[in-house]
């Protein structure tokens, strides 16, 4: 077992985590700052989400430069700064890069449109005629160049042209890249729809939005073996791949240790369970069954495979897991412990995204104007013109928008709850003043003191990391239980994922003889005594079985 197997990431979405210059949004100089905070924690890792050069359409994920931070963040002097400062505090940065697509801002793109003949127009992907192929923010995946008539690709919005990775030029550059921060010293690289790079030469019609055909895609595997020979081999450096609409059988292959890509992937099945018939923009409730029968299945299938899985419950692109799939009410404290402690004793490494660890809410915006993404922006207008009436449109947002998990940290109860002296670029939830790092910091019971005691478990219990996943009770309808097991011992996970009581009987995997050691729970008094149990609402706890 790797040392990085044991531990955990923390995501940081700096446009929100906070601004030491006092500006409406943060900076790396205010990551800096919360430094001491962040080792008190206990996490590993920092992934800090794309602050290098970019016009910002996507969020940072459309960069226009590769080598520069954006001044909007600070300068490259602060970024050395905060890497020889989390160093200190035994904490690695990970770079999150883009490298299917750039900017059409890109030094790159701006030689390609240029001429056919420029030495840059194959580090792009350039068609006289375009396929039917569907963009993923909608509309075509091609744009026409006026320049040099011809169309090129975007897989994502039409400032963001696909990298031809085909091309071992383009390889290069992004290597040569890649060893550049690696060489600042940064601890690992988060990579960002990196199972798109590959597309089939011959660019087929598709009976849908194409996604198929570019999905791990033909050459995916042979070019990310080659960025771990160029970048990563003989270097103390972890990676995580973004998985866009993957499968399991993919993901054992990139981060199975013998395949030589990757240290582990993400990808996003288990939050779509909350989509009826995939549709993401209607309010609707989460399909428990279908939530814990796709983790274990990954469970079950990246350990079979030799992979290694990345969990997650939130990010910036998601809401607020306590508000989605737990309880933003009574329970929220209840709840959100719960579900830190389902998601930390799977096999894996844990991602915690700010705010996650106090149980940060949706913020409840009602209005409309309150909201800056522009997905939501968007649809918002296009369903009021297809005729969803407000109230019903809102419902949606107010669920399901990204601005959910973007809002300002909540460091005290103060003046914009610390997060920045000046006016913040989103709103700050009215439920600051009693959710913040300040009030949580002096209770030991606590949400951020129960994700400090599972950072710490993931440390000093080895069937964590390494133990056998068998789920229990599959069929319950409130119930999620498992084991983690080893030789002659085995942890016991039982989870009430709704705000009822609940009588359960567990299979036979404890009896009388057995030692029991509790790790922990959400309630003061853990109820294992026998198989026979009454789970209090949003009840959790793990208990250490030993074999006599």
């Amino acid at each position: 077992m790797q040392d990085w197997q044991r531990s955990v990431i923390y995501q940081i979405y700096p446009k929100s985590f906070h601004s030491h210059a006092g500006n409406a949004t943060g900076d790396l100089l205010g990551i800096v700052a919360k430094l001491d905070y962040l080792q008190w924690l206990g996490v590993d890792y920092l992934w800090i989400t794309p602050f290098l050069r970019s016009p910002q359409r996507d969020n940072g994920y459309d960069i226009s430069d590769y080598y520069a931070v954006d001044p909007s963040y600070g300068s490259m002097a602060d970024c050395e700064l905060l890497i020889a400062e989390a160093g200190k505090r035994g904490i690695k940065l990970m770079l999150d890069i883009v490298v299917n697509h750039t900017s059409i801002e890109h030094v790159w793109f701006q030689q390609a449109r240029s001429s056919l003949d420029n030495p840059y127009r194959d580090f792009y992907i350039w068609r006289d005629q375009p396929n039917n192929w569907e963009s993923k923010f909608g509309g075509s995946a091609w744009e026409y160049e006026a320049q040099t008539g011809q169309y090129y690709l975007h897989l994502f919005d039409h400032t963001q042209a696909d990298l031809n990775w085909d091309n071992p030029k383009v390889r290069d550059e992004v290597f040569k890249m890649m060893r550049f921060w690696r060489d600042k010293g940064v601890g690992g690289f988060r990579l960002d729809v990196i199972n798109l790079i590959s597309k089939p030469a011959d660019f087929p019609e598709d009976d849908s939005d194409g996604r198929r055909f570019y999905t791990d895609g033909p050459n995916v595997h042979e070019y990310l073996q080659q960025m771990h020979r160029e970048v990563f081999e003989g270097h103390d450096l972890i990676n995580v791949g973004e998985m866009s609409s993957t499968r399991l059988e993919h993901c054992i292959r990139y981060s199975n240790p013998q395949s030589k890509e990757l240290s582990m992937t993400f990808n996003f099945h288990h939050l779509k369970v909350d989509y009826p018939n995939l549709q993401k923009w209607v309010r609707a409730d989460f399909d428990f069954l279908q939530l814990k029968q796709i983790l274990s299945d990954w469970q079950t299938g990246m350990q079979a495979g030799g992979g290694w899985n990345a969990l997650f419950w939130c990010n910036h692109d998601q809401p607020r897991v306590v508000s989605r799939f737990g309880h933003d009410g009574e329970y929220r404290e209840l709840s959100a412990k719960m579900l830190g402690t389902a998601l930390h004793f799977l096999q894996g490494t844990p991602f915690v995204y700010q705010g996650e660890e106090l149980g940060m809410t949706n913020p409840g915006f009602e209005s409309i104007e309150q909201y800056r993404d522009v997905e939501t922006l968007n649809i918002f207008r296009l369903k009021r013109e297809a005729g969803v009436n407000d109230v019903d449109n809102m419902a949606a947002i107010m669920q399901k928008s990204r601005d959910n998990g973007r809002t300002p940290m909540h460091w005290h109860a103060g003046h914009n709850a610390g997060f920045s002296r000046g006016e913040p670029w989103i709103g700050v939830p009215a439920n600051a003043a009693q959710i913040n790092v300040a009030h949580q910091l002096h209770d030991p019971d606590s949400v951020l003191h129960h994700y400090r005691r599972l950072i710490a478990l993931r440390r000093s219990e080895a069937l964590i990391c390494d133990g056998v996943y068998r789920q229990l009770l599959p069929e319950h309808p409130q119930i999620w239980a498992y084991l983690r097991e080893g030789e002659g011992e085995r942890l016991l996970v039982v989870n009430n994922f709704y705000g009822g009581p609940c009588d359960v009987e567990l299979p036979p995997v404890i009896d009388e003889t057995q030692a029991q050691r509790l790790l922990i729970s959400n309630y003061p008094d853990c109820p294992l005594r026998t198989r026979h149990l009454r789970l209090r609402p949003y009840e959790s706890f793990v208990v250490h079985l030993t074999d006599p």
